[in-house]
Order: structure tokens, then sequence, then C-alpha cells
């Protein structure tokens, strides 16, 4: 009796352990449960495109702006412009008195030239013992000679132009007859076509000479 109940305790524990052995294995043995699939992820939605900005309208900058301004205050041979007043006639007394004090001022300033070449000459003329040096000075010495000889006559045409104001024949065109205009006149005192018919001397002597 007592060898029976010995077995049957003895039994008991074996059972346990080889119980709890079988399913430590089969923990083991048993596949791991998949990752869960990650959720595919939403895509983003694109980026609307910007509308294009309106270009801006483009100003006149302020250096433009100031030289437009200026330009009709730019002195001519150190006289301010002439401002013409709505209404006034045509080479009037004052007009006259304008361009007079602006054909004066700039024969001076040719005389003035003229004078300061002829000095210049004096001062630097020398014997040079070197041909190559000579020769230089006298090519120097010409071209300032013509340049002067220009200027004499702009001075002549100038006194021209001076005795036409005298005798109230300034202003006018030659050809056409027709009046050649404060500005163009303030830009080329001593003219005496229009820009008409300037232009069609330029263009025939163009043809002349082709």
């Amino acid at each position: 009796m007592a060898t029976k109940a010995a077995s049957k305790t003895a039994k008991k524990p074996a059972a346990k352990s080889t119980a709890k052995a079988g399913a430590k294995t089969a923990k083991k043995a048993a596949p791991k449960a998949a990752p869960k699939a990650k959720t595919a992820a939403k895509p983003k939605a694109a980026a609307k495109p910007k509308a294009a900005a309106a270009p801006k309208a483009r100003t006149p900058s302020k250096a433009k702006a100031a030289s437009k301004a200026t330009d009709s205050n730019v002195a001519v041979h150190g006289i301010a412009p002439y401002k013409t007043k709505k209404g006034e006639e045509y080479m009037n007394t004052d007009q006259r008195a304008h361009f007079t004090e602006i054909l004066n001022a700039w024969k001076a300033e040719l005389m003035e030239e003229v004078d300061r070449t002829m000095s210049h000459m004096k001062d630097e003329a020398a014997n040079f013992p070197d041909p190559a040096d000579r020769a230089t000075q006298e090519e120097e010495f010409s071209l300032e000679l013509r340049t002067r000889d220009r200027e004499r006559k702009l001075i002549k045409k100038i006194d021209q132009t001076l005795e036409l104001i005298k005798n109230d024949e300034y202003g006018w065109c030659d050809q056409c007859g027709v009046e050649i205009g404060v500005r163009r006149l303030e830009a080329r005192p001593t003219a005496t076509l229009c820009i008409d018919c300037k232009t069609l001397d330029e263009i025939r002597e163009k043809q002349t000479t082709a």
C-alpha cells in the first residue's frame, strides 16, 4: 500500500513538469504574430501654384525725371534759356535782346580762345634740335591754327547774325520764310534755315557727293 501511494505522488510532479516543458516548446515553436502592417501614408495634397504677380508698372527713375526737368534749364553760353510767354509775338524785343546776349557771349568765348592759342604758340615756340620733336610741334601748331581759323569764320558769322537782329530780319528761314523757332535758335544761334529746309539741304548734299 505504501509503495502505491509513493508511486502516485511521484507521478504527479513528473506530469506537471512535462506539461510545463511542453507548453514552453509550444510557445517557442509557435510563429510570432506578423507585425501590423503600417497604414499607407496619405499622399500630401499638391501645393497649389502661386498666381504670378502682375508686373509692376515701371515708373521713370528719379535721375531721368531730373534730367528731363533740367533739359529746359541748361544755360546757353552762360545765358539762361528764354521762357516763352503764352500769346507773345515771335521775335519780339525781349527775344531779340535774349539772342543778342547769347551771340555776344559766344563771340567773347571764341575771342578768348583765339588769344589763348596765340599766346600759347608764342610761349611754346622753340627750335628743337631733334627733327622729330620739331615735326611734332609743327603738327600741333597746324591743328590749332586750323581750329582757330574755323573759329574766326564763326566770329564773322556771329557778326552777320547780330546785323540781322538789328535789321529785324533774324529768326526766319531764308528759303521758306517760316519761323525757325526759339529752341532751335538757342541750340544754333547762327541758324538761317528751319529744321525741314536744313534736312533737305543735307540730303541734297549727300546725293551730290555720293
